[in-house]
């Protein structure tokens, strides 16, 4: 069994966290390897994980789920008439076209968007906003903001700005 141990990072004292005892292990048997980008990908995997529950439970008072949510911000986002085609959602969302599918059935069904033809290509048809839809990510967005706020509650704003731009520097290096 590994201790917790205390270490100071900035100008306040942290407990360990479960990461660092597994990267504990690892040196005790594997003092050669230097498993530090474990404790970063490990971390982030993670918070992941916790992020997307805790976030969840804010779509869940809504009604929807996380990918339902990011169509109806998609559409709200894009302007008015707040429509897109099907085409244009499934490529800003990097989801399979199934799945795009799906969302927009779960949410037609749920009056939250419509079909409408497409004025400018009469074979294809356009997702849209309905007033409903409108309503429900107006609140849900709002609420989904304010607990992304209480989530990063715990960084000051100066840690924040520097999380902000190495993970941005970390996704550009995947997204080149």
């Amino acid at each position: 069994m590994v201790d917790i141990k205390i270490f100071k990072m900035s100008s306040i004292l942290m407990k360990a966290d479960p990461i660092d005892a597994i990267l504990a292990q690892w040196q005790s048997v594997r003092p050669d390897l230097d498993v530090s980008p474990m404790g970063i990908i490990g971390r982030m995997t993670r918070l992941a994980k916790h992020l997307e529950r805790a976030i969840q439970g804010t779509f869940s008072d809504f009604g929807l789920h996380i990918g339902e949510f990011d169509v109806l911000a998609t559409l709200r986002r894009s302007g008015q008439p707040y429509q897109l085609s099907p085409t244009e959602l499934f490529n800003t969302m990097m989801v399979s076209s199934g799945t795009m599918t799906h969302r927009i059935d779960r949410l037609e069904h749920a009056n939250l968007v419509k079909r409408i033809p497409d004025p400018i290509d009469r074979r294809g048809t356009l997702i849209q906003l309905t007033d409903q839809g409108f309503n429900v990510i107006e609140k849900a967005v709002e609420a989904h903001v304010a607990n992304e706020h209480n989530l990063l509650s715990v960084l000051e704003e100066a840690e924040r700005k520097a999380l902000t731009q190495l993970l941005s520097k970390l996704l550009i290096s995947f997204e080149k």
